[in-house]
Formats: structure tokens, C-alpha cells, sequence
């Protein structure tokens, strides 16, 4: 089964960027999903970009215009440009993989059938 390893995360003052990134043990190819989600600390797990199969990119509405979904297949990396972060982007981030999964649930559920990493922090000060 894939793995997953996210990193990039750290602390920024709000309005600063940051990019993360997620290496995966095998190839990303066009047969996955794709995405970055993520969880703070008492709310629930929520969206944040989704890349389908298709190669259709799905943003929660509150990253739309700040943040970019992007992958690179040569180097099994995936890929979450933050800029003009705030302080409700705190959270704990993961990126996902879901193997012949249809996007749409994907996004709304998450990895029910594929894998999730470990997280990397990002903490943005006021």
C-alpha cells in the first residue's frame, strides 16, 4: 500500500505563505486522488484541495484564491502552495491518496479506502 509522508509545515505570522509537501512511496499516477486535508484542534476534519482523477482540482471555499494544489509524477510529490495564510488556517494537515476513488466522495469523506499520512503542523499568528 501507498505511503505517505508530509512535510513544509512550521509557524508564520498571517499573511505569510508556506508550502507543503507529501512524498509518496510509488507513483502518483492518474489512477489515484488526491488531496490535502486537515483538522484543528476540537473541530472536525474538513477538505482543503483535491486533485481527481480526472484531474479536476476541488478547494474548500475558505482556501479558494490562497491556496494551490499541484503534483509533480517525476518525483512522487504532492504539492499545497499557501499564501496570504490566516490564523484559522492553524491545523494540523494531511495529505491523502484513494486509489480509483470518485472525486466527489473523495472530498467529502475523505480516504475512506486509501491512506492519509501523518500530518505536519502549520500554526499562523495573529
Amino acid at each position: 500500500q501507498i505511503r505517505l509522508v508530509e512535510s513544509g509545515g512550521g509557524s508564520v505570522q498571517a499573511g505569510g505563505s508556506l508550502r507543503l509537501s507529501c512524498a509518496a512511496s510509488e507513483s502518483l499516477d492518474r489512477n489515484y486522488c488526491l488531496g490535502w486535508f486537515r483538522q484543528a484542534p476540537e473541530k472536525e476534519q474538513e477538505g482543503v484541495a483535491v486533485i481527481g482523477i480526472d484531474g479536476r482540482t476541488v478547494y474548500g471555499d475558505t482556501v479558494k484564491g490562497r491556496f494551490t494544489i499541484s503534483q509533480d509524477n517525476a518525483k512522487n510529490l504532492l504539492y499545497l502552495q499557501m499564501v496570504s495564510l490566516k490564523p484559522e488556517d492553524t491545523a494540523m494537515y494531511y495529505c491523502a491518496a484513494e486509489r480509483h476513488c470518485i472525486t466527489n466522495y473523495f472530498w467529502e469523506n475523505g480516504p475512506s479506502f486509501g491512506v492519509m499520512g501523518q500530518g505536519t503542523q502549520v500554526t499562523v499568528s495573529a
